[in-house]
């Protein structure tokens, strides 16, 4: 399967579900949303139409910082760490406590996205 397109539609309690076993796994993990194919928010851990906003924000900066779409962010600071990743069609963002493994975080990110988008 291409990462560019999902199997089909997501359902929001599909995507639920998904978000709610990442914050089950991750301890670290401070809030986080899943998002659809035209950037609609499909699961949050809080306001979603901040998320929708933030979200398109930051993939947007990315995107133009390199003149090409970026597949995954991930920035460190001294309050948290924020990871961004898209696949097939949906993307996921989620920020951390500070410490977080950042390969370990965007290994969940990337395994949520293709479970959602295979429809499992």
């Amino acid at each position: 399967m291409s990462d560019d397109a999902t199997t089909g539609a997501i359902s929001g309690e599909a995507a639920e579900g998904a978000l709610a076993y990442l914050t089950e796994m991750s301890l670290d993990l401070r809030g986080a949303a899943i998002l659809g194919p035209g950037g609609e928010v499909l699961a949050a851990s809080s306001d979603p139409e901040r998320w929708r906003d933030d979200a398109a924000a930051l993939f947007e900066v990315a995107d133009r910082a390199g003149g090409e779409p970026v597949e995954q962010i991930h920035i460190g600071t001294e309050q948290g760490e924020v990871f961004a990743l898209r696949h097939a069609g949906l993307a996921a963002i989620a920020v951390t406590e500070r410490f977080a493994l950042a390969s370990l975080t965007l290994f969940d990110l990337r395994a949520l996205l293709r479970d959602l988008a295979n429809g499992l």
